[in-house]
């Protein structure tokens, strides 16, 4: 089952942020993953998310963990999270309560 996961956060230095792009999008080309949507300057209708947020499509849930995993991400994930405070989310399925 397909799976996306899902990003919120504002930049908190925009220096050190700027070498993540660069570096993350090599891991997600050999992750097979599709970015959906990559907004830098999102516009909130409620709450209090960040300005980028970011939704990647994965062919599953194992594939998502994967790349998340993985030592190429895992080398690199401080330069989006060093830099940066926010969420990030795995879903791949729709569990309304009962």
């Amino acid at each position: 089952m397909t799976a996306y996961f899902i990003a919120s956060y504002p930049i908190t230095d925009p220096v050190g942020y700027e070498h993540y792009l660069p570096a993350v999008m090599p891991t997600l080309q050999t992750a097979g993953c599709e970015v959906l949507a990559a907004d830098y300057a999102s516009q909130a209708i409620e709450g209090s998310p960040g300005e980028v947020t970011v939704i990647l499509k994965f062919a599953s849930r194992e594939a998502a963990m994967t790349w998340y995993d993985s030592p190429e991400y895992q080398a690199i994930k401080h330069l989006r999270t060093d830099h940066s405070e926010g969420t990030a989310v795995l879903v791949d399925q729709w569990s309304p309560p009962e």
